[in-house]
């Protein structure tokens, strides 16, 4: 029975984590509106590469807890060290404190090295037998099956994620077409960035981006005719040769501003447009330190 309850924390432990990713995975998908610009080998092989990280860690995790038992040690506290820092760190440190196989003494039961004379608690004299010799002969590693999978899930891990970033940095499968119909993706950075869309209002604030980098956000027009798209956009720094650039997409319907240096907020008609979504677009070239607000009113 106590057996049981000992393995009943790993049996709820990992699915948890599994369970975890995959929440994860699935929110992101519905916070993005699935993967629209995107391939869908990069999610595949992100999500493959998940999986397979975390059958590494659960297996050489379970080597470790029974390693830990046959040597007496704490097995649940280093399995937590596998999991939390990870199989490669935690292996390493395992295997350098790695206490090596005891013994019972006879006379009072301290646990003493199996090469032990005499037990360091109590003073009796140890009597090496037969099998105490042949444990010491014994050189093959327990649980060999566990050590196998973890290598393969390794290896498989390191192939997905080597696929997933040899795939986005070539750009196949990773829309960055500023006039498409379907979400940007970049491959660039955009450092402290405030961005928000709020009760129709997209709030986009950015200290600098690499060249390129668009930001957007999906808003509705209701009445074409009526409606104006309202821009208030500074950049506090503008480089020689940069830009700022404002786009709208819906369809086969595409036009670009320059907002680089507005000396007021921009009112811009969206009688071209037709009722629904529309895409609108930032895309950053060198400009900094950039405060926006856009709606469409």
């Amino acid at each position: 029975m106590m057996k049981r309850k000992k393995h009943l924390w790993i049996a709820v432990l990992i699915p948890a984590i599994l369970l975890f990713f995959i929440l994860r995975f699935t929110l992101f998908y519905i916070r993005s509106d699935g993967f629209s610009g995107l391939s869908m080998l990069l999610p595949i092989l992100l999500l493959c590469f998940i999986l397979f990280a975390i059958g590494m860690s659960a297996s050489f995790a379970a080597w470790v807890y029974m390693d830990c038992k046959k040597r007496g040690d704490d097995p649940i506290l280093w399995t937590l060290v596998i999991i939390i820092a990870t199989p490669f760190i935690g292996l390493l440190i395992y295997f350098l404190r790695r206490p090596e196989i005891k013994r019972s003494c006879p006379a009072c039961g301290h646990r003493i090295s199996l090469r032990a004379k005499y037990c360091e608690e109590c003073g009796a004299q140890i009597t090496t037998n037969k099998e105490v010799y042949e444990n010491m002969a014994n050189k093959k590693t327990h649980h060999l099956g566990l050590i196998i999978a973890g290598t393969i899930c390794m290896v498989l891990a390191v192939l997905c994620l080597t696929g997933f970033i040899v795939t986005a940095a070539t750009g196949n499968g990773v829309n960055s077409d500023v006039t498409s119909n379907e979400r940007i993706w970049n491959m660039g950075v955009i450092t402290n960035n405030r961005d928000a869309y709020v009760n129709g209002v997209w709030n986009l604030d950015f200290r600098h981006a690499s060249d390129g980098f668009v930001e957007e956000v999906t808003m509705s027009i209701h009445d074409p005719e009526k409606e104006y798209l309202h821009a208030d956009i500074t950049c506090g720094n503008i480089p020689k040769g940069s830009s700022l650039t404002l786009w709208l997409v819906q369809d086969d319907t595409v036009r670009s501003v320059d907002v680089t240096s507005l000396s007021e907020p921009l009112e811009y008609s969206l009688a071209e447009f037709a009722e629904g979504d529309i895409f609108v677009r930032l895309q950053i070239n060198g400009v900094e330190d950039v405060n926006s607000e856009i709606s469409i009113r």
